[in-house]
């Protein structure tokens, strides 16, 4: 499975994406932020944000996409920017027909270190220890996007099976029922 993960923020929208299989250790595929200038008007860095997030779709070909989920904290204007640019990685990603995913920091943190209370740096470190690779992906923005990406391979992998097997399974009676009522 190919994720897209994305750490969305106006000025650093992190991105990532990894490919594997619940398992097996996943493969990095590309890693990077999205940036928009402080200064710029604000409809303007949304635009940027949705160009860059709609390249990365159409470059590395996600099947799903997994952002974080957007949680009231202290700084209300940093939420709604948050907020605004995770709804631009929802909006792209129903556009192109992918499913979408949120996770919470709390969760993406449990999953990739252990600790829910985990620290940015430790994130990064597993990270890097998990795909293998020499240092963290820098920015810390870019680091968390992968580590989305990775613990939804890891726990959405499994609700995404199900939910197709439940799709297939529904579509199945539907056709029988069908197929009982042409004969009836």
């Amino acid at each position: 499975m190919r994720v897209l993960g994305v750490d969305p923020g106006l000025t650093r929208c992190g991105v990532g994406v990894i490919e594997g299989t619940p398992g097996r250790p996943p493969r990095l595929v590309a890693v990077g932020v999205i940036t928009t200038p402080a200064d710029l008007a604000l409809p303007l860095r949304l635009l940027r944000i949705e160009e860059g997030l709609t390249t990365w779709v159409r470059e590395h070909r996600p099947e799903v996409v997994a952002v974080e989920r957007v949680f009231a904290d202290q700084n209300v204007l940093s939420v709604i920017g948050t907020a605004q640019a995770s709804g631009l990685a929802m909006l792209v990603a129903a556009r192109a027909g992918l499913p979408v995913h949120t996770h919470t920091p709390t969760e993406v943190k449990a999953s990739i270190t252990g600790s829910g209370r985990a620290e940015k740096a430790q994130v990064g470190a597993m990270v890097a220890r998990i795909l293998k690779l020499e240092a963290p992906p820098r920015p810390a923005d870019a680091a968390d996007a992968v580590a989305l990406a990775i613990c939804h391979l890891w726990r959405g992998g499994g609700e995404d099976r199900i939910a197709q097997a439940v799709a297939r399974q529904e579509q199945a009676r539907a056709q029988q029922a069908q197929a009982r009522r042409a004969t009836a």
